[in-house]
């Protein structure tokens, strides 16, 4: 079957760059924490590029992309089976191999985002047990219900590239593992590396465009303004987090303008290809805003959300899903659906019923899971290996020659 070279050729380079954004997350991650902590954090983040594939081929895709029930697939196309080389995805522009791919590297770096939230606290045992539970119990079925022709899909709800099965579901559950596994005991200095910070940040900016773009699954209009919309709200957001802690502190943050970033593209990524630019700029500006005060406000009540998980994707996730409720249009995307301001009440309120809905069950799962996961092995590091620090505890690794400096 002759597909269209230019869909599939973009589609490939996207594929790449959601691929790219797992290792931008390690690093990302790695420069936050302590120097005696940063191989523990990043493994975390690799080793789900090996298992979640694994994973994936077996039965993951199946399970989202195949049958037609209202919460998960079937095990119709477990080992891809009854596909081939020549299989067409959708309408035929691009191999189902690639969509194959493409949404793997959704599923890689999903339950990766949770991992800043219990940062030099879980055991690896007990995280690779969370990591298979959570993508087969909330991220396989989240995908089915919104991607796969389930039942929020039915109802009407959008999420153009993972507000809601992403950013909401990873937000949600990693506030529910900082609930769960308490406070750390062992006091971390804070980043210990920005230049690995702001190199895994240009990793993740850079591979958003294939994160939101590339959710078109081809190339028109719409995959040119979700690649825009991308920058503008990532852009804005960085401003409005950088002037309020500047304000505030008196002082520009680097990590501050980091942040911000990854909040906007966090925000934006359910609504990037169903709003205008103008669109993207106000809700840039309302992430940087909101997730800065969701950070304060966390750390009012003394949640060790050790990397901001739930501040920036939880928060954000949850606003760029009510915010498409709000300024979607169908000028934009015929495909989606006007929001608010356009008349379309009820499709607002799908958004978010169907947000508070998922982000409910999310924290509540996610917390169950942990008490359950902890009955058979140990989820916690004591205060013992805290000290000692999981590079050298967990793995028999370090990072760095001299651990002087924590």
């Amino acid at each position: 079957m002759a597909f269209d070279t230019g869909s599939t050729g973009f589609m490939l380079i996207a594929t790449s760059l959601v691929m790219l954004m797992t290792p931008g997350l390690a690093f990302f991650y790695g420069g936050l924490v302590g120097r005696k902590n940063v191989l523990a954090i990043m493994t975390q983040s690799f080793v789900s590029l090996g298992w979640t594939t694994v994973i994936w081929f077996a039965c993951g895709y199946s399970l989202c992309f195949s049958g037609d029930g209202p919460i998960i697939g079937n095990l119709d196309m477990a080992f891809l089976r009854g596909a081939d080389l020549n299989t067409p995805y959708g309408d035929g522009q691009i191999p189902l191999f690639l969509f194959v791919s493409y949404q793997m590297m959704f599923a890689i770096i999903t339950p990766a985002l949770i991992t800043g939230a219990f940062a030099n606290r879980v055991r690896f045992t007990a995280y690779m047990a969370f990591l298979t539970a959570w993508l087969f119990c909330v991220y396989f079925p989240l995908v089915h219900m919104v991607w796969g022709g389930g039942l929020l899909s039915d109802w009407g709800c959008l999420d153009f590239a993972g507000g809601i099965v992403v950013h909401a579901s990873a937000g949600m559950a990693a506030l529910a593992s900082v609930f769960f596994v308490g406070k750390r005991q062992s006091a971390d200095r804070g980043p210990h590396s920005i230049p690995l910070v702001a190199l895994g940040t240009g990793l993740l900016w850079f591979g958003w465009y294939g994160f939101n773009a590339g959710s078109e699954l081809r190339v028109d209009t719409v995959t040119v303004t979700a690649f825009l919309n991308t920058d503008i709200a990532a852009s804005f957001a960085a401003v409005a987090w950088l002037v309020i802690a500047w304000a505030q502190s008196k002082r520009p943050s680097f990590v501050g303008l980091l942040t911000g970033a990854v909040a906007g593209l966090a925000t934006i990524t359910p609504a990037a290809g169903f709003v205008t630019p103008a669109s993207a700029a106000l809700i840039g500006t309302v992430a940087g805003c909101m997730c800065y005060l969701a950070v304060v406000v966390k750390n009012k009540l003394k949640w060790d959300d050790a990397l901001d998980v739930w501040g920036v994707h939880g928060v954000g996730g949850v606003i760029g899903v009510i915010m498409l409720g709000v300024l979607g249009s169908k000028a934009v995307n015929p495909a989606g659906a006007d929001g608010l301001i356009h008349g379309g009440t009820g499709f607002f309120v799908k958004q978010v019923v169907a947000v508070l809905a998922v982000s409910a069950y999310c924290f509540l799962f996610t917390y169950a899971m942990l008490a359950t996961i902890n009955i058979f092995t140990r989820v916690r590091i004591t205060k013992e290996e805290q000290e000692s620090g999981l590079d050298l505890t967990l793995h028999g690794e370090t990072a760095y020659e001299s651990l002087e400096v924590v």
